[in-house]
């Protein structure tokens, strides 16, 4: 699946004025690469994503995933393409306590109203994917910080989707983890034909990615073509 940012545009309300997020942003990702965009803080990487995986509606412009325009859809309709297309990893790992490795990824089957048997067998066969299949039964206090983004990221994958979206996978670990959990994201891009743009401040983690976009101020730059 093929993401196309075409000539985006996003400002949010700051007191009598608009600030820009994003200034006129255009970004292409295809298949089977990973897509890195680098900038510092309050730059507008979190902004992109966000208008990426269409929890936010850009001001102008287009976000087409294979060609599909986005932006004429409902609320409804777009939640049902997030669901059923596109994966998020978010900064935070946001798992429940009280739920085992395995257990919070069978929860968004649940939360599909899917089988649960089958989501059970799909959740094992990823957490064999990211290199956890013997800490399934264990909860998150029980994970070191890389083992929770691990379980974080075999959760973003749980509805196949085409389109996977990460920010700052690797804030809250140190150098060795952090390289580890970019290796992971990489090797999955690659090996399921997955579609990654993934967000970073940290311009040592970019060896990985295909394409890298810098974004300042609210607008975008490429620095590399591999």
């Amino acid at each position: 699946m093929t993401l196309h940012l075409d000539h985006v545009t996003l400002t949010y309300p700051d007191g009598d004025r608009r600030l820009t997020a994003l200034d006129d942003v255009s970004l292409t990702a295809e298949p089977g690469t990973l897509t890195a965009v680098v900038g510092p803080s309050g730059s507008g990487k979190s902004s992109l994503l966000a208008v990426a995986a269409t929890l936010i509606r850009p001001d102008a412009g287009r976000v087409l995933l294979d060609g599909r325009d986005l932006a004429p859809l409902s609320r409804s309709e777009t939640a049902k393409v997030r669901r059923e297309q596109i994966g998020i990893v978010f900064q935070s790992s946001n798992l429940l306590a009280s739920l085992t490795a395995v257990d919070q990824l069978v929860l968004i089957t649940h939360l599909a109203g899917g089988d649960l048997a089958a989501g059970r067998r799909r959740a094992l066969d990823l957490l064999a994917a990211v290199g956890l299949v013997a800490q399934a039964d264990k909860r998150p206090s029980e994970l070191s910080g890389g083992q929770r983004q691990r379980v974080t990221i075999a959760r973003g994958l749980m509805n196949e989707p085409s389109l996977l979206l990460v920010d700052e996978p690797t804030s809250a670990l140190d150098r060795e983890r952090g390289e580890a959990v970019l290796r992971l994201i990489r090797e999955l891009t690659t090996d399921r034909g997955l579609t990654t743009v993934l967000v970073t401040h940290d311009h040592d983690h970019l060896a990985s990615a295909d394409e890298v976009v810098e974004i300042v101020d609210g607008r975008t730059r490429q620095l590399a073509n591999r």
